[in-house]
């Protein structure tokens, strides 16, 4: 449980039995914008999936080194920055999707395990046993295809060159079919808007060729509808969810110079925004709110570059080099604010951007009492006189302007803070930010 002092906090509580997971994250210690290295990997990875774990720590599944694709898996810990191995996949996986779950457990689908070989089988990632086990098999194999966690806590898997669309549910283990694309799309980006919909973007299409047609995916009617096309036909593209509402996106297309894009649901809109040096291969929201791009494809000399987006301003910035040549590498977002950049290129190596404005401390939830209601109270100890809101979820990977607003805090003593979350009354973990004007 960490609370950042300059912005918002997250505070991590494991209803089962109350159990409280604490961990202390110390303050920034990198020059602004700047990259250094951490712990590398065991083995050389790109084409991997990373995953953050609700205990702050991040997992790499599979991905291709050495030639060869991988079973094999290993977390990272931010407090020690090293990794460790945990337990191998079922299947060796490249080009495949990683969804946390409600649950904690990580849904990993698709891929390809050798040449013409594209498994069909789904596995499960349990942290607390470090174990794979099999969950039940997609209909058709999937590669290259998007994979988004609901509201509902199913997973949505769209596009990857197969004409129909299929829910998981987690409390089944099963797959069932749901509304096709209008068009079927491969390497597109998928976007869970704050109304609950899908937006998915672009992708190739079964001529090979580019797209720029979108849809919107209704999770209540199972179905999809076309929205405003982008203004480029992409590919491999990234899309993030701003704090706006608005999505950004990215990344390859037929030609022409680097350009990003911003899509408004509010209208199905897109409109132009800021000139970037090149196209770059992942784009990661910052705590910020801004938007860190790093590596890309074609120019070796740019593979070290890295690029912010200002989304108040709609301008782009270089910042700080990366120590390292990177694409088809992994960037993730921790609970310290900073982003672990790893692999890509069969590379082993890792490493930590730091934004420069991260300042957190340890927070510790107490006195959690179970209210007539159903509702969970919940208690935490700050400076006197703080003003606070409170923000949940049961998924650490949906965006925090889509988190729940669970209302104000009460000082109930001085120092002393508390809230109310009537929505923690089923939920087997719930995740929650606090944030401080």
């Amino acid at each position: 449980m960490k609370i950042e002092i300059n912005r918002t906090s997250l505070l991590a509580l494991a209803l089962a039995g109350l159990a409280l997971n604490v961990s202390v994250i110390q303050p920034s210690q990198a020059g602004s914008g700047s990259f250094y290295n951490t712990g590398s990997m065991s083995i050389p990875r790109s084409s991997f999936t990373a995953t953050l774990l609700p205990n702050g720590k991040v997992l790499a599944a599979g991905g291709t080194g050495d030639g060869d694709n991988l079973t094999s898996a290993e977390v990272y810990d931010p407090v020690t920055g090293t990794w460790t191995a945990t337990g191998d996949m079922i299947r060796p996986r490249a080009g495949h999707t990683a969804n946390l779950l409600p649950s904690g457990k990580v849904l990993v689908a698709g891929g390809w395990s050798r040449p013409g070989e594209w498994p069909s089988s789904v596995e499960l990632y349990d942290p607390d046993t470090g174990t794979w086990t099999a969950t039940g098999s997609m209909a058709s194999p999937r590669l290259n295809h998007t994979a988004t966690l609901l509201p509902t806590g199913k997973v949505l898997i769209a596009g990857g060159g197969f004409a129909r669309e299929d829910l998981y549910d987690p409390s089944t283990g099963t797959w069932t079919a749901t509304g096709s694309l209008i068009t079927d799309r491969t390497e597109p980006s998928a976007t869970l808007l704050p109304n609950g919909k899908v937006l998915v973007t672009g992708g190739v299409d079964n001529s090979i060729d580019f797209q720029s047609s979108a849809e919107l995916y209704n999770p209540a009617t199972g179905t999809w509808t076309a929205t405003g096309d982008m203004a480029t036909p992409r590919a491999r593209h990234t899309a993030n969810l701003l704090p706006s509402g608005k999505v950004l996106v990215t990344g390859p297309s037929l030609g022409g110079p680097p350009s990003a894009e911003l899509y408004d649901p509010a209208t199905g809109k897109w409109v132009a925004t800021g000139s970037m040096s090149t196209y770059h291969f992942r784009a990661t929201l910052l705590s910020n709110g801004k938007v860190l791009v790093t590596g890309c494809e074609g120019n070796i000399s740019l593979f070290f570059s890295a690029e912010l987006y200002d989304p108040v301003a709609g301008t782009w910035t270089t910042t700080g080099a990366m120590n390292s040549v990177r694409t088809f590498h992994t960037a993730t977002l921790l609970r310290n604010g900073k982003v672990l950049v790893a692999g890509g290129n069969d590379g082993r190596s890792a490493e930590l951007y730091d934004p420069g404005t991260v300042t957190v401390m340890e927070i510790l939830l107490t006195n959690a009492v179970k209210l007539p209601s159903g509702a969970f109270q919940f208690a935490f100890t700050n400076t006197p006189g703080g003003s606070f809101s409170v923000f949940g979820t049961t998924n650490l990977s949906v965006p925090a302007n889509s988190w729940s607003a669970l209302g104000g805090v009460q000082e109930i003593s001085p120092g002393q803070f508390q809230f109310t979350d009537s929505q923690a009354t089923n939920a087997g973990q719930r995740f929650y930010r606090v944030s401080s004007p």
